[in-house]
C-alpha cells in the first residue's frame, strides 16, 4: 500500500479485508453486528460489541480464531457474570462459547467444556458421587470463567481439584496444559496470551450424594441469606485485601447502600453492586472508584477489582 494513495482507496482496501474474515468467520456459527452487551452480562448493562459469535462446536471455534485477524482484539463470553463493559461498546470480536458445554465422567476424573454453567456441573457431580466442587453449586458463571479466574468460596476453589485444561491459541491450534503450569493463585490463572480455554478437567473424590447435595444446599442458603441475589449484580466486586474482606471495609467507610445513578453498593452486601433497574457501566465504574477511593483514604488499603473492566475507560 503507498502512502501517496487517496484516503478512500485505503479505507476501501481496508473495509474488503474486513468483509472477507468477518464472511468467513459468519460460516462457523451465529455471527451478529453490533450485539448489546447488556443482553449477555449478569450486570444488564454494557454498550453493543462490534461483532459477535457463537461457535457451534469446538472445531468451529478453532477455525474461527485461526481467521480473526491479530489487529481484531477478541473477548471470550461465558455467563458474563465477572465482566463490565463499557456503555460505549467493545470495539472487537465476542465469542461465546456456551455451546462448548459436554462433560464427561470417567471414575473420578471429569471433564468439562469452558460453556457448562457452575451450578449444573456441580449437580452432575454430585449426581455421579463425586465431591470437591460443591462450591461451584453457587457460583454465577461458567467453567471457562471460573478456571480463568480461580473462582472459589467456601474454603474450595477451582485449583484444588484441576488437573488440566485445554485452550486453543490465536493460531486455531489446540493445546493441553497441565494445572501446575498455570499460577493458580488466589483469583488468578495465567494462560498463553489470546487464547481461550475450550475444557477443564478435574480428579474429585468419591462421596455420598446425599451429603454432597446437603453441604450445596448449605452454601446456597448462606450466599441466599447473606447476598443481593435477586438483584442484577456481577458478584464479588473487589478481591479481598489479605487478612480482610473488602465488604468490611466498605461497610466501615460508610459506603454500604451508597448510590450512583441507577448503580448501589448493596444494603445486604457491601462487595457487591446492584443495577437498581437504569443503571450504566458508567454509574458501576464510578461507584468501585468512589470506593478504591474511600477506602484507601480511611485505611490506606488499595482494594483490586475482582470484576473484569473490558476496553476503554476514561
Amino acid at each position: 500500500m503507498s502512502a501517496a494513495q487517496p484516503m478512500h482507496e485505503i479505507t476501501q482496501l481496508m473495509q474488503q479485508h474486513t468483509d472477507a474474515w468477518v464472511m468467513a468467520v459468519s460460516a462457523f456459527g451465529v455471527l451478529r453486528e453490533d450485539e448489546p452487551m447488556s443482553r449477555h452480562t449478569t450486570l444488564g448493562v454494557g454498550g453493543p460489541a462490534r461483532w459477535f459469535i457463537r461457535p457451534k462446536n469446538r472445531d468451529a471455534l478453532m477455525a474461527t480464531m485461526a481467521a480473526v485477524p491479530l489487529g481484531v482484539e477478541i473477548l471470550p463470553l461465558g455467563r458474563g457474570s465477572n465482566m463490565l463493559v463499557p456503555d460505549g461498546g467493545f470495539d472487537g470480536l465476542v465469542i461465546d462459547l456456551s455451546e462448548l458445554n459436554d462433560s464427561k465422567f470417567d471414575g473420578c476424573v471429569v471433564s468439562a467444556g469452558a460453556g457448562v454453567r457452575m451450578g449444573r456441573f456441580s449437580r452432575l457431580c454430585a449426581d455421579h458421587g463425586l465431591s470437591g466442587c460443591e462450591f461451584m453449586a453457587t457460583v454465577p458463571g461458567d467453567i471457562g470463567g471460573g478456571v480463568a479466574m480461580n473462582a472459589g468460596c467456601f474454603a474450595q476453589q477451582v485449583s484444588d481439584s484441576l488437573t488440566s485444561i485445554e485452550v486453543v491459541l490465536r493460531s486455531g491450534e489446540l493445546k493441553e496444559i497441565n494445572a501446575a503450569d498455570l499460577n493458580l493463585v488466589y483469583r488468578h490463572a495465567t494462560l498463553p496470551a489470546q487464547s481461550l480455554l475450550v475444557s477443564a478437567t478435574f480428579e474429585l473424590h468419591p462421596d455420598s450424594p446425599i451429603q454432597i447435595r446437603e453441604r450445596m444446599r448449605t452454601m446456597r442458603s448462606r450466599r441466599s441469606a447473606t447476598q443481593p441475589l435477586s438483584q442484577p449484580n456481577c458478584g464479588s466486586v473487589f478481591k479481598n485485601p489479605e487478612g480482610d474482606h473488602a465488604a468490611r471495609l466498605i461497610e466501615a467507610a460508610g459506603l454500604k447502600g451508597f448510590q450512583i445513578g441507577g448503580a448501589r453498593i448493596s444494603s445486604q452486601h457491601a462487595n457487591f453492586i446492584v443495577n437498581e433497574g437504569e443503571a450504566s457501566s458508567a454509574d458501576i465504574v464510578e461507584l468501585i472508584r468512589r470506593a478504591q477511593r474511600v477506602v484507601q483514604e480511611e485505611f490506606d488499603i488499595k482494594l483490586e477489582p475482582e470484576v473484569r473492566l473490558i476496553g476503554e475507560w476514561t
